[in-house]
């Protein structure tokens, strides 16, 4: 006699769906309110959960959004629409970009071949040719950036892209941790840089490359890691005595709370400290506070340079 075995599927938490996702769950929150999508159910206890169709429809929508495409203008489409969508999105994208560079090509098929310990000796001994500095912007950047594009084009499994960075996060890591302490007594102050996200941003391979940046340039950095409330921060710059905020927002993070939080931060902390921001977030590039320094990867260190000039003219 034959039994067949029923498989249900548990739906999942907020937690579950943002590790999936990508989403933050502000960003999910956000969207139940503004678009009646997605509509969790409740457990037990009153949490959130989401059935299965829709974390897929969400994922779908990620991807378009990493493909340049507006929530608002997607969310309401079919689960089929979106697949449809992102398959003509990223036949676009395949047929506009360029090949990438054999050496990046090389990195990119270590990793779809899961080779990870070959890909970590090949960054390690790249970054040792190319020094720190130039290892970050015209390799890990650039790399980040074709990672990304192979997700959103359906070649790279979620697995597969966490999988990359975090093989990269060792290797920076490493580099960071191995580069000597200069002496700065000579005149040339040094700053101190507090490096952080948001609660809601949760990525934070952009700031450890710009850490690196930072730690090669000289100065003194202090990581919390990611998604740090605001209080938190206020009072690590203020017990570090840090002179350097810098601080790391994806795309998907809404860019009104990013203003505001910018601005918030930028009141309750000491006056002489900076805020430095960088990311792909649209808030820094169309309406960034003023009291914020914007400031891509290629950007630190001659900002870092400016820094110093500033401090030795206040000095002087």
């Amino acid at each position: 006699m034959k039994t067949s075995t029923a498989f249900v599927t548990i739906p999942s938490t907020i937690s579950d769906v943002e590790r999936d996702t990508g989403l933050a769950k502000e960003t999910l929150r956000v969207w139940e309110r503004r678009y009646d999508f997605p509509r969790p159910e409740r457990d037990t206890f009153g949490e959130r959960v989401y059935p299965s169709e829709q974390v897929i429809k969400l994922r779908l929508i990620k991807r378009l959004i990493d493909l340049g495409h507006r929530p608002g203008k997607v969310i309401g489409y079919s689960a089929d629409e979106l697949q449809a969508l992102a398959q003509k999105s990223s036949t676009s994208l395949r047929d506009e970009a360029a090949l990438p560079h054999p050496e990046l090509q090389a990195y990119l098929e270590l990793c779809k071949a899961h080779q990870m310990e070959a890909f970590r000796r090949k960054l390690t001994q790249a970054m040792l040719v190319m020094g720190l500095k130039n290892f970050v912007i015209n390799l890990v950047a650039p790399l980040t950036t074709l990672v990304g594009e192979a997700w959103a084009c359906g070649q790279f499994a979620v697995f597969e892209e966490h999988l990359f960075a975090e093989s990269v996060q060792i290797v920076l890591r490493s580099a960071v941790f191995s580069v000597p302490q200069v002496n700065h007594s000579s005149g040339a102050p040094r700053p101190r840089v507090l490096l952080t996200t948001l609660p809601q941003e949760r990525h934070g391979l952009g700031l450890l490359m710009a850490e690196a940046i930072f730690a090669a340039e000289g100065a003194h950095c202090i990581p919390l890691g990611v998604q740090t409330p605001l209080p938190d921060i206020v009072e690590g710059a203020r017990a570090m005595q840090a002179d350097i905020i810098a601080l790391s927002f994806f795309a998907t993070m809404n860019p009104r709370h990013v203003n505001d939080s910018l601005r918030e931060l930028r009141a309750r902390l000491p006056e002489q400290a900076e805020i430095w921001a960088g990311g792909s977030n649209s808030a820094l590039r169309k309406r960034a506070p003023s009291c914020v320094t914007v400031c891509e990867l290629t950007a630190i260190s001659a900002a870092v340079i400016e820094w110093r000039q500033r401090q030795r003219q206040a000095l002087s």
